[in-house]
């Protein structure tokens, strides 16, 4: 019998804030909540954001000056609002209305005259260029005078505004590298180790207690990014150097990496012997690193996985290739779609509008991440379990036309992902008891394609009205990261029974395939226990097609019962009331401001003398679980 990969925790930071304990969904539906958990977010972002901090059990603000938490909150709670979810770009990142390039420019001597300037020495080019004279300077020896015949190539600095000015900006004042010893890295790795630390801290099971549990090639994480590192700190920076007049940097190259965010989760916070790497597959890649994990619980060979994706693309190179590409919703866009003036307001808030008329995706940054067990390890350690991953199907689109274009594959992921569902809980719950997290980007291209897949599927599956959600509505689109937010959001609404809605569309532009179709423009209200299953739904440039089958907690917890028996059930869930209190504490600290991010750099670092072998078995000192040599032969009917 396959093991059962149930969701054990998750955390992460998007542009609706912290994900545990399911805080940045809150913040998507945070009108419909009850005010003791809107407060509760809200604290959580204000002191994500750096506005408060708690203090020897007192309230503090920025300053340091003692405040009354609740009036302070009342009173900013539109900074904190308007500080969250997509908005205009701010300039925390980079200036939009100050972006440096350079412009090559030739520059010829008036009336035939050569060219001259100083120049200080160190500065000279190796290679003399054709036409220069170097001669010493008379009154400053550090310089030279330069008389160049002919004409002079040369690069000016120049400045110019982003066309596009709008994103998915995590919240305002909130700064990763803050919260540990960040040695210049680059921003995705930073959120790496907020949005990892998130989800090992909401465990509420430490995790030496895990290691001891598990052999260390039982582990795996699987975690990246679509675009790797293109800040100035990793490759951005690798590529810009020279041309900026910088010298490049050792870590510039290998920082860059894409699979660098499961290298600091292996060498940095878990210390993780297993496996690890990362399958890039542009927006569709936290899927496809989530089918590993699932592949390898489900036969056996792994117990815990953790699964994620970290992207920052909010730079000014990428807002470029993407608005060359006509991907972006643009300011010239946005004010041609809402019949705007020059001088009228944009709305920013409203620039991604999925399944709507709408001018383009809006671009965001995004960590997400989650762990996963085996359901009888969960059992064992009392885990608390927040649903399972059931499967996830992958397909590429055959012949292309455009690289970027969609094509046949995603009609088979989603056919596949909704046929896995209904194997599990049935016609009548798929037909009554699912809704799809659609990849809904906000392009004209993507309204009309996905919409049909969707409708055909649901109409072969015999469903009348689907619901739809699309949150990039309201948090962008985070390319690698996107599932993972899409993943999280549904936890959160078997948690608070609330599918958020499309609110930024008023009506469903006319090429939308409705049929079969219930595609959500407001936020919808329903049982927790009326929804069985989610099928996540992802796209990729190039072909990556993923779509995901995720099993509500309900369900999962009636699998649990119908194969573990009711003696078993109940002394798990005499085990996780330990773990709940963990999870709370951990809560707690986070809303309050105390929680702070795993970084165990050059801690408990082994060498060769830590390792022992025997014909059947390899030994680590300080781990409790040997690994097993008793490697199985796959291929036995062969070497017979």
């Amino acid at each position: 019998m396959a093991k059962l990969p149930v969701i054990v925790s998750f955390g992460g930071i998007n542009a609706a804030g912290r994900s545990s304990l399911h805080h940045a969904y809150r913040r998507m539906v945070l009108d419909k909540l009850p005010t003791s958990q809107a407060s509760e977010t809200l604290h959580s972002l204000a002191s994500l954001m750096g506005m408060v901090k708690k203090q020897s059990g007192a309230w503090t603000d920025s300053s340091g000056e003692l405040l009354d938490i609740e009036d302070f909150l009342r009173q900013q709670q539109n900074t904190i609002l308007n500080g969250t979810l997509i908005r205009q770009l701010e300039s925390s990142l980079f200036d939009p209305g100050q972006i440096p390039f350079h412009k090559k420019l030739s520059l010829h001597a008036h009336d035939g005259k050569t060219i001259d300037f100083s120049l200080k020495k160190k500065y000279l080019p190796e290679d003399i260029p054709p036409g220069w004279q170097v001669i010493e300077h008379p009154g400053n020896p550090d310089y030279l005078l330069i008389e160049a015949s002919g004409s002079l190539d040369v690069l000016m600095q120049c400045f110019r505004r982003s066309k596009v000015n709008t994103a998915g900006q995590l919240p305002s004042g909130f700064d990763p590298a803050a919260l540990y010893q960040s040695r210049n890295h680059p921003r995705g790795l930073q959120l790496t180790v907020y949005g990892a630390s998130d989800a090992i801290n909401a465990l509420g099971i430490d995790w030496q207690v895990v290691a001891n549990k598990v052999a260390p090639d039982q582990i795996g994480v699987y975690a990246g990014s679509g675009l790797g590192q293109l800040d100035y700190n990793g490759n951005g920076g690798l590529l810009q150097a020279r041309l900026l007049g910088r010298k490049v940097t050792s870590k510039q190259l290998p920082l860059g990496y894409a699979e660098m965010p499961a290298d600091f989760i292996n060498a940095y916070i878990l210390g993780n012997l297993g496996t690890t790497g990362t399958n890039v597959a542009a927006c569709a890649t936290f899927l496809y690193n989530l089918r590993q994990a699932v592949r390898d619980i489900q036969s056996g060979t792994h117990r815990v996985v953790v699964v994620g994706t970290s992207e920052a693309p909010l730079l000014p190179e990428i807002f470029d290739g993407f608005a060359t590409m006509g991907a972006l919703a643009d300011d010239t866009k946005l004010r041609e779609l809402d019949n705007l003036n020059e001088s009228d307001v944009i709305a920013h808030r409203r620039a991604c509008r999925p399944f709507g008329n709408n001018a383009g995706f809006t671009l965001a940054e995004s960590a997400q991440f989650v762990v996963l067990f085996d359901d009888e390890l969960a059992m064992e350690l009392g885990a608390n379990i927040y649903g399972a991953v059931n499967e996830v199907f992958v397909n590429a689109d055959g012949f292309k036309k455009s690289i970027a274009g969609p094509g046949l594959g995603n009609y088979i992921t989603m056919a596949k992902a909704t046929a896995a569902t209904r194997q599990i809980i049935g016609e009548s719950a798929l037909r009554n008891g699912t809704y799809v997290q659609a990849h809904g980007t906000g392009t004209p291209q993507n309204r009309t394609t996905e919409s049909h897949i969707l409708a055909q599927v649901a109409e072969n599956f015999g469903i009348q009205a689907w619901p739809v959600s699309a949150i990039k509505a309201h948090i962008g689109h985070s390319l690698a990261s996107a599932a993972g937010d899409q993943l999280v959001t549904s936890l959160g609404v078997w948690q608070h029974g609330i599918i958020p809605g499309i609110t930024t569309v008023d009506a469903l532009a006319d090429d939308v395939h409705r049929k079969n179709l219930d595609i959500l423009l407001e936020h919808r209200e329903l049982e927790p226990a009326s929804l069985a299953a989610t099928i996540i739904n992802s796209k990729g440039f190039g072909g990556n097609n993923a779509s995901a089958s995720i099993l509500a907690p309900h369900v999962t917890e009636t699998m649990l019962n119908r194969k573990h028996g009711k003696r078993k059930m109940a002394a798990y869930k005499n085990a996780r009331e330990q773990t709940l209190v963990a999870i709370a504490d951990y809560d707690s600290k986070a809303i309050n401001g105390e929680a702070t991010s795993i970084y165990r750099y050059g801690e408990n670092v082994r060498d060769a003398d830590a390792v022992t072998m025997a014909p059947d078995e390899l030994k680590i000192s300080g781990l409790k679980v040997p690994v097993s040599l008793q490697v199985p032969n796959n291929y036995k009917e062969y070497c017979e």
